[in-house]
Formats: C-alpha cells, sequence, structure tokens
C-alpha cells in the first residue's frame, strides 16, 4: 500500500493548482478483500456478492482525494466533445482514460450495505471492491468522505472490477423494477433472475462527488459551489488519466447529478458540469439521461450554456459567466422520494 497526504493549509497555499491531492494510495484488490470485505447487510445483496465473488479480484486500485484549487478565470478554448444517451450507464468500451461518475454522499459509499439501491449503492453492489476500500478507509482511520468542512474533497478511484450487471429495469418478474425503494421489496427470485455475473470482470474508474442540497432560487454561491466541486473532480481525472494513460483522451460519462433525491434543477446541473468540463480541458463529456425525456434536459443544458457564451465576449470571464447564471432565476425542484 502506497499513501501519501497533505493538509489543508497546504491547498490553501497552492490555490493555482486546479486540484490538490489529499490522499493517495494504491491497494492490491485480492489483498484489500481479504482483509477489509465489504458488508453487506441486505440478504439480497449478500447473495449476489457471493454470486460475483466465486473468483479472486486482481489488479492494483488506485485511490484518491481531492481538494479545490480556484477556478480559472477565463473559459479556456473549445476541444470539449459531449453527447447524450438515452440510457442508464453501461460501461461499454475500454477503461482507459474513461470515468464513471458516482452521485456520491458527502460519507463516501456509506449506504452501499443497506436495503436502499440508488446509483450509489448500485455501482458498489456491481463494484463490490469499493465497499472495501470504505471499510480499509475507515480501520485505517483516514476520512472516507467526499466533503470536509463543507468543502467538496471528491474521491477517485481507478482500476476496480465490475464484477456483475443488476438490470434495475421493470420485467414480468419485477413489474416496479428494483431501483431505489423497490429493491427492498423485490422477492429473492426476481432480483436473482436480474443478475448476470460478469466473466471476466471489467474494468471502471470512478469519480465519487456529492451534490448540493438546496431550495428555492439558486444563489451565486450555490452555482459556484457546484461548479467548483464539478471542476476539481474533472481536472483530477484529468490529471491521472495522464499519468495512468498518457495516450488517451479524457472522457466523464456523468448523468442528471443531483437532480433525483435532492431535486435539483436539471438544466442547471448539466450547464454547469459542461462548463466544469471545459474548464478542466476534458476531451469528452458523455450524458446518460436514462429516458428519452432526459434527452430534452440535457439539449436544455446544452442551449443555456449556448446563449451564455453568445452573449459574452470571445474570452469570458468565469465570475460573469457565473452571475449571468443566477440572474436567469433557476429554481430547485422537488426530491424524486430515491
Amino acid at each position: 500500500m502506497l499513501g501519501c497526504k497533505a493538509g489543508l493549509a497546504q491547498h490553501r497555499a497552492m490555490s493555482h493548482e486546479p486540484c490538490l491531492s489529499l490522499e493517495q494510495r494504491e491497494f492490491e484488490a485480492a489483498a484489500l478483500v481479504a482483509a477489509h470485505p465489504p458488508r453487506f447487510r441486505h440478504e439480497a445483496k449478500r447473495m449476489i456478492y457471493e454470486q460475483a465473488s466465486r473468483t479472486p479480484q486482481s489488479g492494483t486500485i488506485h485511490y484518491s482525494r481531492w481538494a479545490p484549487g480556484a477556478l480559472p478565470e477565463r473559459l479556456p478554448a473549445p476541444k470539449l466533445h459531449s453527447a447524450v444517451v438515452p440510457d442508464v450507464f453501461d460501461y461499454a468500451g475500454s477503461d482507459r482514460g474513461v470515468w464513471h461518475l458516482n452521485f456520491a454522499d458527502p460519507h463516501l459509499f456509506i449506504a452501499y450495505g443497506s436495503a436502499l439501491l440508488a446509483q450509489d449503492e448500485l455501482q458498489v453492489l456491481e463494484h463490490p471492491a469499493l465497499g472495501s476500500l470504505r471499510e480499509a478507509l475507515l480501520a485505517a482511520q483516514l476520512p472516507a468522505v467526499t466533503e470536509e468542512n463543507t468543502r467538496p474533497t471528491p474521491v477517485l478511484v481507478a482500476g476496480v472490477e465490475r464484477r456483475c450487471v443488476l438490470d434495475t429495469s421493470p420485467d414480468l418478474d419485477r413489474p416496479q423494477g428494483l431501483y431505489g425503494n423497490h429493491f427492498a421489496k423485490a422477492p429473492l427470485a426476481a432480483i436473482k433472475s436480474a443478475l448476470r455475473i460478469l466473466s471476466p470482470p471489467t474494468h471502471t474508474n470512478i469519480i465519487a462527488m456529492a451534490a448540493p442540497v438546496g431550495r428555492g432560487r439558486y444563489s451565486r454561491a450555490q452555482l459556484g459551489g457546484i461548479l467548483l466541486t464539478a471542476y476539481t473532480a474533472f481536472a483530477a481525472a484529468a490529471q491521472i488519466s495522464r499519468r495512468l494513460w498518457p495516450e488517451a483522451a479524457v472522457e466523464v460519462r456523468t448523468g442528471f447529478w443531483g437532480c433525483g433525491a435532492f431535486g435539483g434543477n436539471r438544466t442547471v446541473m448539466i450547464l454547469l458540469q459542461l462548463l466544469a468540463a471545459r474548464l478542466a480541458q476534458l476531451d469528452r463529456l458523455i450524458v446518460y439521461s436514462v429516458t428519452q425525456s432526459g434527452v430534452l434536459d440535457y439539449e436544455s443544458g446544452v442551449s443555456a450554456l449556448r446563449s451564455l457564451l453568445a452573449a459574452s465576449s470571445l474570452d469570458p470571464a468565469i465570475a460573469d459567466l457565473l452571475q449571468q447564471v443566477e440572474e436567469r432565476g433557476y429554481l430547485w425542484g422537488v426530491s424524486d422520494g430515491n
């Protein structure tokens, strides 16, 4: 295991950096899972883990946690390609330089072992070594968090095995599907019928960042905090990708971050993620909208950013763009109950 840690005082002294590493550690996956097996408390999750763990883990898991520096003052020249997919994550293709978002709680993977099955818990269920990672951090008395002292500290995990696929969509065996609160109510047989073991496992790179909570009209501070969180995480992904896969394009696959249980505004969250991706100089941002109707929400965010840039100078200041977003009076929505 390798590790290094830097304090927030160092982060403040180096605020010109896009992001600063707070911890970086490497874990041999087999040793990590053996020493810190995930603790699934729900019967169906234990069944899935047993089915998915019949072969040993392999490879190295790279863990890191990051603190923000300062946002760039200006928007760089565009190189970002963005697109929308009307589906859930399929994790298809190579993992080199490709990162999938985890819609995280401030406490990293905190509910993974429970009966809950929102996006965070589903991702850990399919990548069970993420549960082992949480247990290892807690055992080492390291912060298993994606926020600290009200500041974002997104977590990145590279090289974790995806060992199974759980289809949460409605079916004859599961007419309500398995997502969210439906998982806890589903018969074990229906869950078994939705499970597919991956042999061999694939590998995934994860960005865990917590979404904000609010109501009423978005404030300038909220908008700036959302942008800073996403920029820090995306810039860290670009930095790690350059080290692990120097020739690969950097791609982040995301969705309507913070727009489920927290009732975030989809237009705002797409707009700010697109802006963060440009600031971090990603090559691609792919948005998974789940449904065809979600494509319209993605297009609304794209259109909103396009209109902001059209009304600005060729070299727009980030502070001015955020001010214009605030003046549009975007409103928070309501929780979807998941």
